[in-house]
């Protein structure tokens, strides 16, 4: 098995091809971007790809922005992906990555929006995960267990535990924690540390930060070898600090503590690393 690192453009708001080459200086394979709100926006982005050559994770949004609308029914939200979908047929994804729902919704309606989403995407012949994320479905931990039994066994995930951990205001490292019955269903990794008190420590490899570090690798590592089990031959993770709060910054001047791609750089090159000695090519 091996393992694919792929750029995210959140908090890059440069045109598309500075990244592509960031990418390849840093050695990491791909993108992952939320697809474009244009069909022709969409073609722009795909030419460019296409050129480099460059593997492209798709980021789906439904109901809003990151914090959905408060109002948007759960028709609303499958009709926003059917929309999104179809843009990004254009770029041919490798999957898409999709941030949907509320997480106001019970888990017999988290369950129902993503068996409809997951068959949208098969009629498209593209693959949705779907992303454990704040605000959306599958942002709480239990709320998760108690959806997963509702679901088709072919549905999978993105796992982003940093949020589940800001969430929950610890570590989920207790031995009544048991995730794995759904880390044997994530597909995709979104790398990020989080703390008790946030989604983000201030740059992965601060030693004071230790032991948040030590039980995101754990988790990391959890997935990768249900994925082998699996019969997986890839795996694809994505390096996720981000800005909007997520990023610690001086008081008063608000300048960021740490740069975001060096820390994403860190953490890809780092992950790249470790998984070569689990899974020796």
């Amino acid at each position: 098995m091996r393992l694919e690192v792929f750029k995210t453009l959140w908090g890059d708001t440069r045109p598309w091809h500075h990244a592509i080459e960031e990418v390849k200086t840093a050695g990491f394979t791909g993108l992952e971007a939320r697809i474009p709100a244009t069909n022709a926006e969409a073609q722009h982005q795909a030419h460019l790809l296409q050129q480099a050559t460059m593997p492209y994770i798709g980021i789906a949004m439904t109901g809003g922005g990151v914090v959905p609308k408060q109002d948007a029914t759960l028709e609303s939200h499958l009709n926003d992906l059917r929309a999104i979908v179809e843009r990004a047929a254009l770029m041919a994804p490798r999957f898409i990555n999709v941030l949907g729902g509320n997480d106001r919704w019970s888990a017999a309606q988290q369950a129902d929006f993503i068996t409809q989403a997951h068959a949208i995407g098969q009629e498209a012949g593209i693959l949705c995960v779907f992303e454990t994320h704040r605000s959306r479905i599958l942002a709480n931990p239990w709320v998760t267990l108690d959806v997963l039994p509702q679901l088709p066994q072919e549905v999978l995930f993105t796992l982003d535990i940093s949020h589940w951990v800001v969430c929950c205001e610890r570590l989920l490292n207790d031995p009544a924690d048991d995730f794995s019955a759904f880390f044997e269903r994530v597909h995709h990794i979104q790398a990020r540390i989080g703390y008790d008190q946030g989604p983000q420590i201030p740059h992965p490899a601060a030693p004071e930060h230790a032991a948040a570090r030590q039980f995101h690798q754990q988790v990391w590592e959890q997935v990768w070898h249900a994925q082998k089990a699996r019969g997986y031959t890839l795996s694809t993770l994505t390096p996720e600090c981000g800005p909007d709060g997520y990023v610690h910054t001086l008081p008063f001047t608000n300048a960021p503590v740490a740069d975001l791609w060096e820390m994403n750089t860190w953490i890809g090159q780092t992950e790249q690393a470790r998984f070569q000695t689990l899974f020796p090519q």
